[in-house]
């Protein structure tokens, strides 16, 4: 079984569905990542004939300007071989060596490349190592990121666990969103670096989450800083709370635009001096409440927070 999925972070689209990877650099086109997660679903010898039919459309569905990557286990077979389509500047590599393809109308379609320890989703190579606390693990859904690297703790006899497929039953998608489409994600065991990722764990049912729009669930464990690039902001550079990035293809989030901060049970919302600014409602209300910069907002279950075009749901689990 794999150690960990890690998504690295970024403003693409990263996903995991059935037995397959996508990143996705394309996310203000949801006609392009609504075709391609219809994909995730295909393995087996079939599946090549299934991407160069998408791989034809990606000119018409995103205009010519996508960019992303899709690789699908072959699940059925047993071979413990892969099958990608790729375009742009996304390229999987396997073991840190590029998987080349011939080229097809739209993309680059690669099939029976061997699955090995390390498999890389992504644009261009994979950082030889990310820093501590950057990276969240991926199970089954979306999430923001720049690439997506599943490593083993063994070495993969198969397919089958090099890509394994979804711990939960698939949820169908739509274009209904900009930043992906996806279902509530589980939290995978972390790997012994001890890093935090960003799913909810079920076995922590105390601990309050936040529910965004998109289906991406992340617990509040600790404090968070949520923005676009968060990871710069002081309070997560020394190490007192984790970065949570959110997707923003409009450009309406600040880098560091909110904060979670804990105090025993309770849970306040702080604006960071951000642009566009926080706001809040709760569960009845019919409109929001925008906070001042820097005064803490305690939170109830069932608040709404809105960061930009985010709508993200303050979940407070009963005692």
């Amino acid at each position: 079984m794999p150690d960990r999925c890690e998504v690295l972070p970024g403003d693409s689209v990263v996903a995991r569905r059935g037995g397959g990877l996508l990143w996705v650099d394309a996310p203000g086109s949801p006609a392009l990542v609504a075709a391609l997660h219809a994909c995730l679903g295909v393995s087996g010898p079939g599946a090549d004939r299934v991407l160069a039919a998408v791989a034809g459309q990606v000119s018409s569905l995103a205009h010519g300007s996508a960019s992303f990557a899709l690789v699908i286990a072959d699940t059925t077979g047993g071979t413990g071989t892969g099958v990608a389509l790729w375009a742009g500047k996304g390229q999987p590599a396997v073991d840190g060596v590029p998987v080349s393809g011939s080229g097809v109308e739209g993309g680059t379609l690669a099939s029976g490349f061997q699955l090995g320890q390390t498999l890389y989703v992504g644009p261009g190579q994979a950082a030889p190592q990310m820093p501590p606390g950057v990276a969240l693990d991926l199970v089954d859904g979306t999430v923001p990121g720049g690439g997506a690297m599943l490593q083993l703790a063994a070495a993969a006899p198969s397919a089958s666990s090099a890509v394994p497929p979804a711990t939960s039953t698939p949820s169908s998608f739509t274009a209904g969103s900009d930043a992906g489409f996806g279902s509530g994600a589980s939290r995978m065991p972390a790997a012994d670096s001890g890093e935090q990722t960003a799913f909810w764990r079920p076995d922590k049912a105390a601990a309050p989450v936040l529910r965004f729009d998109d289906g991406m669930v992340v617990t509040v464990d600790e404090d968070i800083v949520l923005g676009r690039r968060p990871d710069s902001h002081e309070m997560v550079t020394n190490g007192g709370a984790r970065a949570v990035p959110i997707a923003d293809t409009q450009n309406v989030l600040s880098s560091a635009h909110a904060a979670l901060q804990r105090s025993g049970s309770e849970v306040s919302l702080v604006d960071l001096g951000s642009l566009n600014g926080t706001h809040v409602a709760g569960p009845e209300a019919t409109e929001w409440t925008q906070l001042e910069p820097g005064v803490a907002h305690p939170l109830s279950d069932g608040d709404r927070l809105l960061l930009g075009w985010t709508v993200i749901t303050f979940e407070q689990p009963t005692e």
